[in-house]
C-alpha cells in the first residue's frame, strides 16, 4: 500500500526465499596415466631428436647470418681494396652521368663560342691545362654561369649571357644542368665517355663505322705547373696585354704555356737566343693582306717575297675579339709574333726576311685559326 503523507514510510521487510541446495555433480577425476610425470622411452628419445634438430638449425641461423653480415661488408665498405664500396661506385656511376648529359649540354648551347673541344672562338679557350688546374675551378664555373660573361672581366656589355634560371633575368638552365655543365667540363682526360642522345639516354652510333660515339675529358689529373709559372690571371682578356707575362693561349689543350705579348721569344730561341721578331718591327716592303673573320683566316694562303722584309696588313674582323698572326717555320718554331689586338681594327705587322719555304701562320687565341704562308 502507498505510503501517507505526514506519516513515516511503512517498514518493508524482505520476501523469505526458499534455502537453494547444490546441484548434484560428479566429481571430475582423470586416469592415472595423465598424472604421471615419468617419460617413456619413445617420448624420452623424441626429446632428444627435436632438442638436437633445433641446435643445428640454430647453428645454421648462426653461420647464415654471419656469412650474410660478412658479405654485406665486403659490398657496402669494400675493405682493404678488394672491391669498391657501394657508395663510391654509386657515386661514380652518377658522375659518370652528369658528364654524359654535361656534353650534350655544352654542345647545344657552349661550343658555338667555346669550340666544339673548348679549344676557343668567340669566347676564351676552356680546354688549357694552366686554367683548368685552378682558374677554371667548380666554383668559378658556378658563378660565371649563374652572372654571365660581366663577372669574369666586369665587361658589362660581355656575350656571353646568363645562364642560370636563378639569376634575374633567368636563364635557360636549372641547377642540375649547371651542375651537369660543370661536371662536363671538369671530367678528366684519362676516362671515356658515351655520346647519348639527349632525349632518350641511349648511346649514338657512328654512320660510318657503326661504334658507339665515345669522348674525353680535358683534365690531366698528372699536370702541373712549371715551379715559378705565374697563375692564370683573372680576366682572361689581360692575358694578352702588351708585355704580360702571362702564359699564353698558344699552349692549348697542352698546358706547356708560352711567354705573351710584344717581342716574346720562340721556342727556337728560348735558350738564350735573340727574342722572335714582333708585330710593328722596324721593316717595310711588299704587303700582304691578311683577315680574320667569324673566328678564322679568311685569307688561308699567301705569298711573301723571299729574302726580304715584307709588311703583313691585318684586318680584325670580329669586334671585341683579339686576334694576333703568328708565324712558324716547318719544324714548329716560331719566327715571328704579331701584337695581339681586339677588333674591329687594322695592323701593319714588320716581318723581317724569311728564307724560301713554306710557313705556317696562326692565331695564338685561337689556335685553330691557321693558315700558310709561301716565301719565294
Amino acid at each position: 500500500m502507498a505510503d501517507t503523507p505526514g506519516q513515516e514510510p511503512e517498514q518493508r521487510l524482505p520476501v523469505p526465499r526458499p534455502p537453494i541446495e547444490p546441484a548434484p555433480v560428479e566429481r571430475f577425476t582423470s586416469p592415472p596415466q595423465a598424472r604421471t610425470f615419468e617419460l617413456t622411452p619413445e617420448r624420452a628419445a623424441q626429446v632428444v631428436r627435436q632438442s638436437s634438430n633445433a641446435r643445428w638449425v640454430g647453428f645454421l641461423a648462426v653461420v647464415v647470418v654471419s656469412l650474410f653480415v660478412a658479405a654485406y661488408w665486403f659490398y657496402e665498405l669494400g675493405p682493404l681494396g678488394i672491391s669498391e664500396p657501394r657508395l663510391d661506385a654509386e657515386a661514380n656511376a652518377q658522375q659518370v652521368t652528369a658528364v654524359e648529359r654535361g656534353y650534350n649540354l655544352f654542345e647545344a648551347n657552349c661550343a658555338r663560342c667555346h669550340g666544339t673541344q673548348g679549344e676557343g672562338g668567340v669566347g676564351p679557350a676552356l680546354n688549357r691545362q694552366d686554367k683548368l688546374f685552378a682558374h677554371l675551378n667548380e666554383n668559378y664555373l658556378r658563378q660565371v654561369l649563374n652572372a654571365g660573361g660581366r663577372y669574369v672581366c666586369g665587361n658589362p656589355h660581355s656575350l656571353m649571357p646568363v645562364w642560370s634560371n636563378t639569376a634575374n633575368p633567368p636563364g635557360p638552365l636549372n641547377y642540375v644542368q649547371i651542375d651537369d655543365l660543370i661536371a662536363f667540363i671538369r671530367a678528366p682526360s684519362d676516362q671515356t665517355y658515351i655520346v647519348r642522345d639527349a632525349s632518350l639516354g641511349e648511346p649514338k652510333l657512328d654512320p660510318i663505322t657503326g661504334q658507339v660515339q665515345t669522348f674525353k675529358g680535358w683534365v690531366d689529373p698528372n699536370y702541373k705547373p712549371a715551379a715559378g709559372a705565374t697563375p692564370y690571371p683573372d680576366c682572361w682578356t689581360d692575358e694578352f696585354a702588351s708585355g704580360s707575362a702571362a702564359p699564353s693561349a698558344s699552349a692549348g689543350a697542352s698546358g706547356a704555356p708560352a711567354p705573351s705579348g710584344s717581342g716574346a721569344p720562340s721556342a727556337s730561341n728560348a735558350a738564350g737566343g735573340s727574342p722572335a721578331p714582333s708585330g710593328s718591327a722596324a721593316g717595310g716592303g711588299q704587303t700582304v693582306s691578311v683577315v680574320a673573320q667569324g673566328i678564322a683566316f679568311t685569307t688561308t694562303a699567301v705569298t711573301a717575297p723571299a729574302g726580304t722584309p715584307f709588311v703583313i696588313a691585318f684586318d680584325n674582323e670580329d669586334a671585341g675579339t683579339p686576334h694576333d698572326v703568328d708565324i712558324k717555320d716547318a719544324s714548329g718554331a716560331e719566327v715571328f709574333k704579331g701584337d695581339i689586338f681586339s677588333g674591329v681594327a687594322t695592323k701593319n705587322y714588320d716581318v723581317p726576311a724569311l728564307p724560301a719555304g713554306t710557313y705556317t701562320f696562326t692565331c695564338v687565341v685561337h689556335p685553330t685559326m691557321t693558315g700558310t704562308l709561301t716565301a719565294q
